[in-house]
């Protein structure tokens, strides 16, 4: 029997008449007993890889069905290909798929220890509890869904409210039937559900992670209804990294919490951190990498640890390089959010006309309809130097978060060059 079945069996025996899973969409329910029950009868399959899908109770069902028969789990959102890789070796029992933020997805190998360590960090340092249900807006099939949401219930008894959409009214409706809740998202839905005056008063512990936290949308929660959303920082490869426990809001965007009650971080000779912790992922999978394994992840996010506290200062591969010096696109980003026409911005390089500039710096806006880029341009003048202001603007009316609620600075790079490229070609 696999490590996670026995905890799951161990959860489900000690709770076993408590609510564990609720599905809002069809309105079935499970206690833990009745959930055990479902997945001891229903047909065993041979170990193999398994994919759970979709967002409803039966991904739960899946999982844990592949648990029992020790097969490899790896969750897809909709949409997605299993992943064209061997069956990992004994041992291995859940592989996840990189974001591919910026650059190719990877497949990354875990134990069930390695993932349950994660959970194991989660719960002390977020203060999860069984009488504050999560409430499943978020894909589960994510690393932060499945890491907040599915190991929660599994390993700990943490029950599990599948609601049928994000959309404000249906979300606040689904929160309502609760006098108390767990409400993980992201920082898109944040801003949707606020927008809307739709965050329900049932929520007692919001947490937002998979793209940076703007503390213009944490402080204007946080004054319109006494929430305090707390920032949470992880990576596929090695789960929850830091975490802001704070009861107020923070003071600066960069900031991202103490680390995770487990997980001791350190900053590298280049500026990166250094992850290590039990929750760390075995491999890479099929080809393996010495920036993964043996409890260590080394990161590519630039940061700096100042009085317990994390900052983030961007990615290694994202910065700028501007005529022989470097510039965080964050730090850009930062400055423009300040701005109370700006709703959201992503910053980004692309080869210059200049060859002594080597890259101009690109800044896609989405806000009030009044804004201009040479507004904008002053604006920034005023709280940056010169060589660090954008040279090229893009004023859109939306940008999109995909799937997982961050924004693809490679993807949104791509769109700019195209776009460029048809507007020369006229």
């Amino acid at each position: 029997m696999s490590l996670l079945y026995e905890r799951w069996r161990q959860v489900a025996k000690e709770r076993r008449k408590e609510l564990a899973l609720r599905d809002l969409a069809t309105g079935d329910a499970w206690t833990f007993e009745q959930l055990a029950t479902a997945v001891e009868s229903s047909a065993r399959g041979k170990p193999g890889l398994i994919c759970p899908h979709g967002h409803s109770a039966q991904f739960i069902l899946a999982v844990l069905r592949g648990w029992r028969d020790q097969s490899v789990v790896c969750p897809l959102e909709p949409g997605q290909k299993p992943p064209a890789v061997p069956l990992p070796p004994p041992g291995i029992a859940h592989l996840k798929l990189t974001s591919a933020t910026t650059g190719q997805s990877r497949v990354v190998a875990f134990t069930g220890a390695q993932l349950a360590a994660d959970a194991e960090h989660i719960l002390p340092t977020m203060g999860l509890r069984p009488e504050w249900p999560n409430l499943a807006v978020i894909s589960m099939a994510h690393s932060y869904g499945f890491s907040n949401l599915v190991l929660p219930l599994t390993l700990f008894g943490i029950p599990l409210l599948v609601a049928p959409s994000p959309l404000p009214e249906a979300m606040r409706r689904a929160a309502q039937l609760f006098p108390a809740i767990t409400l993980p998202a992201v920082p898109a839905l944040w801003r949707a559900w606020h927008e809307a005056a739709a965050i329900p008063n049932t929520v007692r512990l919001a947490i937002s992670a998979s793209a940076p936290l703007p503390i213009t949308l944490e402080r204007a929660v946080f004054e319109a209804t006494g929430l305090k959303i707390h920032n949470f920082y992880g990576s596929s490869e090695c789960g929850g990294i830091a975490y802001d426990s704070t009861p107020t809001p923070r003071l600066d965007d960069a900031c991202v919490g103490q680390p995770m009650r487990h997980v001791r971080l350190s900053v590298n000779d280049e500026g990166c951190m250094l992850v290590q912790s039990r929750a760390v992922a075995e491999t890479y999978w099929p080809e393996a990498s010495p920036a993964l394994g043996q409890g260590r992840f080394q990161t590519s996010d630039l940061a700096e640890m100042t009085s317990g506290q994390v900052f983030l200062r961007g990615r290694l591969s994202d910065q700028i390089h501007v005529a022989g010096r470097k510039v965080s696109p964050e730090h850009v980003e930062h400055a423009l959010r300040l701005h109370p026409g700006v709703r959201d911005c992503l910053v980004f390089g692309v080869p210059s006309p200049d060859a002594d500039r080597t890259e101009s710096i690109v800044a896609c806006v989405a806000g009030k309809h009044s804004l201009s880029a040479e507004s904008l341009k002053h604006f920034l003048l005023d709280r940056l130097p010169a060589w660090q202001v954008p040279r090229e603007w893009w004023l859109v009316d939306s940008l999109e978060a995909n799937a997982r609620g961050k924004l693809p600075r490679a993807e949104w790079r791509r769109k700019f060059l195209e776009r460029q490229k048809t507007d020369f070609a006229r």
